[in-house]
């Protein structure tokens, strides 16, 4: 059976100075993760020239998917500093899906471009590190929305399973996939179109910046949900 479990607020025991010190520099951190989805997003598409080649809407593609939608998607959750922190619950989990729609819309556009230039160009698939990881991070994102669905329909699925456990596993299977996809993403990095386009300093910032984002997702999935339930038999 499930019994939900009382956690102590975040920053209890600190001073009032410290506690309000605390809270900013969170809101700061979801802020800056907000910023840096946004700009690597634009970033890339600059880089990229889309309409140069087929291959030029890959990353293009990719980057709206899981640096901009798939963020967006998790962050309008996020107490602090959430642009939709007006918003009802049952508004967040509405967007929620829009974003993931999107996410699953533009990774499948981008993977249609990424085939589409390999035939042409009639060089081998999945040979990099960066495509076998590409590849595992759209298969567990079609899972994860999956998950999704049985979270939202677990009536209509016939499903057995209590819903505030499917919710704590959809919670925990998309921190994973945002992990995959980070990971994904900084593989990205090493390709020889990437390294030709930028270098030097500026190459190991991009290297470093979908990092930021992502540590910012662990803290709010880890911090704000994971911890408030615990399954006891």
């Amino acid at each position: 059976m499930w019994a939900d479990v009382e956690y102590s607020p975040v920053g209890e025991g600190l001073g009032m100075r410290d506690f309000w010190l605390y809270v900013w520099m969170r809101r700061a951190a979801v802020i800056a993760a907000h910023v840096t989805g946004f700009g690597l997003t634009l970033i890339i598409s600059l880089l990229s020239r889309p309409g140069t080649s087929l291959f030029s809407w890959h990353p293009l593609c990719m980057s709206v998917a899981y640096c901009l939608c798939m963020t967006e998607g998790i962050l309008l959750f996020s107490a602090e500093g959430s642009p939709f922190c007006f918003k009802s619950r049952k508004g967040k989990v509405r967007l929620h899906w829009f974003c993931q729609a999107l996410v699953l819309i533009a990774a499948a556009t981008g993977l249609g471009f990424m085939v589409a230039s390999k035939n042409v160009s009639e060089r081998p698939h999945l040979v990099s590190w960066h495509s076998l990881l590409g590849i595992c991070t759209l298969a567990a994102t079609v899972l994860q929305a999956a998950c999704g669905f049985c979270v939202m329909f677990p009536k209509l699925l016939r499903l057995n399973r209590p819903v505030q456990r499917l919710k704590l596993y959809h919670a925990t299977c998309g921190l994973v996939v945002y992990l995959l996809a980070t990971v994904t993403i900084m593989s990205a990095m090493f390709s020889d179109w990437f390294q030709a386009t930028v270098k030097g300093v500026a190459w190991w910032a991009f290297l470093l910046l979908p990092l930021f984002p992502a540590l910012v997702v662990m803290n709010q999935i880890t911090n704000g949900y994971l911890p408030r339930k615990k399954i006891t038999s």
